[in-house]
C-alpha cells in the first residue's frame, strides 16, 4: 500500500504546484479539485498509524495554549 499512497501524494503535489503557477482560472479550479481528491486517496491508502497521527495532531495542538489554530483565544 506504500506505492499507491506515494503515487497519490505525488499527483496531489503536482496538482498543487500547477494551481500555484498557472494564471488560468479553470485550470486552478481543476488542479485544486484534483489535489483534494488525491490527498483523500492518499489517506485511504495510508497505514492506520498515519491516519491516527493525522487525527491526533490537531487535537493535541489545540490543547497547548496559543499553539494550535483550534486553541481558544
Amino acid at each position: 500500500m506504500l506505492v499507491p499512497c506515494l503515487v497519490a501524494l505525488a499527483v496531489a503535489g503536482a496538482a498543487i504546484f500547477l494551481s500555484l503557477n498557472t494564471t488560468e482560472e479553470i485550470v486552478k479550479v481543476a488542479a485544486v479539485g484534483t489535489a483534494g481528491l488525491f490527498l483523500v486517496l492518499s489517506l485511504f491508502f495510508a497505514p492506520w498509524i498515519v491516519k491516527v497521527a493525522v487525527l491526533a495532531a490537531p487535537l493535541t495542538l489545540s490543547r497547548i495554549p496559543g499553539l494550535g489554530f483550534l486553541a481558544a483565544r
